[in-house]
């Protein structure tokens, strides 16, 4: 019987389901939330594509089947194996690497075999179900490799790939041991795309330093082919939260919120993973600061903060949880009344109706990352204030923060700007708050998910031709002449897609430097990484 192959292949860690087996040996599943999932499924439905991910739990071992409308690929991983390229290499190296070296990275070797191992498997699977010429979407950080093995395999294939977390600057992406291994995996995609304008930057000035490969603007030769480096800001299914907010249901359970916590006259919300790089013990900190000054008062003022449960078995986030629940404690001891907490901390995972809830009950949300490539609850609380009531307090080193002005910027390491900030938005004028929101609604519900994946599909569809490539809307110089061929394209489409990145994508692209990033990284750096 004749294998059906696929014309679009998404390639990412975890399938858009849960799967697990039954007794009688079947696979059984559920739909994973996310915004991922949300912004391939029309896209998947409509192309008939085939997914290819890990199930989400180890040794389970089952046979590609159909599901929503796509065509469901389970990478099988062994125990071992999520202990060491998941858990290991993926998110006690690559991430903390990635983000500022918060927490310092562990470099071993048998968590680099294993990655190398694991994404073989990924990329085996994905020529496997793809179509001659096929296009294949490659997501994040824990499959890098897999664009220049899929480039082995399949040459005729089409490759994107989009990294969703900060690519992080030369002087610290150069503390990785298999840093050439990792560029060197990422250059098999026809496009690179990243959140930001600086995180694309900073890959091509590590491309330069690490490879003799020639660039210009946003593109680096290797061979005969062109790869782009390029920023795509990822958003959200705007129109969802949007319409949810509106329901009857969740504005019923929005007043029921604010009712069970004795209706606050400011309601402060913070939304995140428990992770080291939301910042989350920082503005628990300036929060209680700002209580034990009295520039708030309890019961007048109260902070929801939500901590998803993540990685619980990596030690760092279980020190995380230990500090910011002791923080949490002390606050609430100090400034708490009975039937009136300071802090309401909820360890949980809620599904999107209540989030939306929360979302429109809340009058400040406070986003006070210390490294995010995007940040989608910034996103998803604006699309959900649909009575223009609230104020965001957004971490400038965000993603988020290049596109959603309206919000009021903070340095999270500032506690006492960040105090600022929080009092600004507790007392802000209804007619200022207003004029902020409409400025940021208009962001976010114009520039949804599907126009990031369309554009992105698109932006990748021009790869193989250099001669004619996609022109996005864009800066356009009148002086320029008519131009054609591969050289004038590259850099005719270099200075349209993004003119902050000139000639050379290592100069002043982005909010700093590229290659220097915040102040934050030289202490990070200081502090040291572990190697075995």
């Amino acid at each position: 019987m004749t294998r059906t192959q696929y014309q679009l292949v998404v390639v990412a860690n975890r399938l858009p389901v849960d799967v697990t087996v039954e007794e009688d040996g079947s696979p059984s599943w559920r739909r994973s939330p996310g915004g991922l999932v949300s912004a391939l499924e029309p896209v998947m439905q409509a192309a008939d594509g085939a997914w290819v991910g890990w199930s989400g739990s180890a040794d389970v071992d089952v046979e590609p089947f159909d599901g929503d409308g796509m065509h469901l690929v389970p990478v099988t991983l062994t125990a071992q194996e999520v202990a060491d390229y998941y858990e290991g290499f993926s998110n006690d190296t690559l991430w903390p690497l990635s983000h500022d070296v918060i927490s310092p990275p562990e470099f071993h070797r048998h968590w680099w075999d294993a990655y190398r191992r694991v994404n073989r498997r990924f990329a085996e699977a994905a020529a496997e179900q793809a179509a001659q010429g096929a296009t294949v979407w490659v997501h994040d950080y824990q499959l890098q490799l897999v664009p220049a093995i899929l480039r082995e395999l399949r040459p005729d294939l089409r490759i994107g790939y989009f990294h969703h977390i900060p690519f992080p600057p030369l002087e610290i992406f150069a503390q990785l041991p298999w840093r050439r291994q990792v560029v060197e995996g990422l250059l098999g995609a026809d496009l690179v795309g990243f959140q930001r304008g600086g995180d694309a930057a900073n890959f091509v000035r590590v491309v330069r330093r690490m490879t003799d490969l020639p660039t210009r603007g946003q593109f680096v030769t290797v061979g005969d082919r062109l790869v782009r480096a390029a920023a795509f800001p990822i958003s959200i299914d705007s129109a969802r939260f949007d319409a949810l907010a509106r329901s009857e249901s969740v504005r019923a359970r929005a007043l029921e919120i604010r009712a069970d916590l004795g209706d606050p006259k400011v309601l402060l919300l913070g939304v995140d993973r428990l992770d080291y790089t939301k910042g989350i013990r920082h503005r628990i900190k300036a929060y209680g600061e700002l209580l034990a000054e009295h520039r708030l008062d309890v019961p007048d003022a109260a902070l929801v903060q939500v901590a998803s449960p993540s990685r619980e078995n990596v030690e760092a986030y279980q020190q995380l949880r230990e500090e910011v629940e002791t923080l949490v404690g002390r606050i609430n001891g100090e400034h708490g009344k009975i039937g009136s907490a300071a802090i309401y901390y909820l360890h949980h995972s809620y599904p999107p109706e209540e989030m939306a809830a929360l979302y429109l009950a809340a009058d400040v949300m406070l986003v006070t990352s210390l490294r995010d490539g995007m940040n989608l609850v910034a996103k998803e609380f604006v699309a959900a204030c649909v009575d223009e009531r609230g104020v965001l307090v957004l971490s400038e080193f965000t993603g988020a923060a290049d596109e959603l002005a309206g919000s009021i910027l903070v340095n999270p390491h500032d506690i006492d700007g960040l105090k600022d900030a929080i009092e600004r938005a507790a007392r802000m004028e209804p007619r200022e708050m207003r004029r902020r929101m409409r400025k940021l609604r208009r962001r976010v519900l114009d520039d949804d998910v599907t126009k990031w994946s369309q554009r992105f599909l698109t932006t990748l569809g021009s790869a193989h031709e250099p001669d004619a490539p996609h022109e996005p809307t864009g800066l356009r110089h009148a002086h320029q002449p008519a131009q054609s061929g591969p050289r004038d394209a590259v850099r005719r489409a270099a200075h349209d897609e993004h003119p902050d990145l000139g000639e050379d994508a290592g100069e002043d692209a982005g909010p700093y430097p590229a290659g220097e990033g915040t102040h934050d990284d030289v202490a990070a750096l200081e502090s040291g990484t572990r190697s075995v």
